[in-house]
């Protein structure tokens, strides 16, 4: 028997667990790993002797057995200046450790050339798959990467040529959350605020906002619409300029909870209450911002947990080479209200 260090243990491997639990290595590493059934009992004791002796799979060896490294790659444009991006993470890594995956996460600052470079790293280190996250939904080009490697895209759509599995919130359902909420407490004069910044979000927002309004028959006219930067900045200019016309709206849906906190500003600085004179609902539910503000801001919650988890599930089927439902273009996931104080039936005239 080979000597151990002193002071230090031997590190204990599939056949100490299998004497120790009384049964087979093979049985062993089917009940570790999962790959084939082992009944409850047993695997019971093979796991508390495991923890017992300390065991710790070797992923070295078994990832060369596999050819697998058991990591995964996650590159995302502007992570550190997001508060979104944490979700995303997150939703991620906790899929990927309940298939004994870890994420390897990096950020390219939104630099083309730095996201080149991150995925050539990342090839370098052999990593299984690789998700390329987006902290709003926009395009994103094919990657240099080999045909047949996996990739899944996160908040973000594919160029047109790019056949790729890809997942987005849904746009439409969004707005029509953010409609609904409104018009259930009996508002007819809605604006909308959206954001100068070009992106598939901004488009499909609109859209969604345009067709739910019309199908409660409100129009949205050139006096209920409104365009800014996608800051408080912008919300407090753009919303300032819907409520000094003569007829302002009552209610105003924002592209996102920072708008909402800008128009919430100007309404302040014009004495009009909120919500008694005038109701706000954002989207995004930017826990900086929704929950801090007074009142707190009713914001439809853009699904980034949700994202994360359904690209690393997608991602590792790819990888494992399971078959997946057929979906006819992007994964749309679905938002959800967030109610707080922001929104009241509008007061008579």
């Amino acid at each position: 028997m080979a000597s151990e260090t002193p002071g230090r243990r031997s590190r204990a491997r599939v056949s100490d667990v299998a004497v120790a639990a009384g049964v087979s290595p093979t049985t062993v590493s089917h009940a570790l790993s999962g790959a084939r059934a082992v009944n409850a009992e047993t695997r019971e004791r093979i796991l508390a002797v495991a923890r017992e002796l300390g065991y710790v799979p070797d992923r070295v060896a078994s990832g060369l057995r596999r050819r697998r490294t058991g990591v995964v790659g996650l590159i995302g444009d502007d992570l550190a200046a997001t508060p979104f991006a944490g979700r995303i993470i997150e939703g991620a890594r906790r899929a990927g450790l309940e298939h004994d995956v870890l994420l390897m996460v990096a950020e390219s600052g939104g630099d083309a050339e730095a996201e080149r470079d991150l995925v050539a790293r990342f090839l370098a280190q052999r990593v299984d798959g690789l998700l390329i996250a987006r902290m709003y939904h926009q395009r994103v080009d094919r990657p240099d990467v080999p045909e047949d490697f996996p990739v899944v895209l996160v908040d973000a759509a594919p160029e047109p040529r790019w056949s790729v599995d890809a997942v987005v919130p849904d746009e439409a359902q969004i707005a029509t959350l953010a409609c609904e909420r409104l018009t259930r407490d009996g508002h007819r004069e809605v604006a909308y605020i959206g954001t100068v910044d070009e992106s598939r979000a901004a488009r499909g927002r609109l859209i969604g906002i345009r067709s739910a309004l019309g199908d409660a028959g409100i129009a949205l006219g050139e006096g209920r619409l409104g365009f800014c930067t996608s800051d408080a900045a912008g919300g407090r200019e753009a919303g300032g300029e819907l409520l000094d016309q003569d007829h302002p709206p009552t209610a105003v849906i924002c592209f996102n909870d920072q708008i909402a906190m800008g128009v919430m500003q100007a309404a302040a600085r014009r004495g009009i209450p909120v919500p008694g004179g005038l109701s706000i609902v954002g989207i995004d539910d930017l826990h900086p911002v929704a929950d801090a503000l007074d009142p707190g801001l009713t914001t439809i919650a853009l699904p980034h947990a949700e994202m994360g988890r359904w690209g690393m599930e997608r991602l590792l089927a790819r990888i494992d080479g399971t078959p997946v439902p057929a979906e006819d273009g992007l994964h749309l996931v679905r938002g959800r209200l967030v109610e707080r104080a922001s929104v009241a039936p509008p007061s008579a005239p």
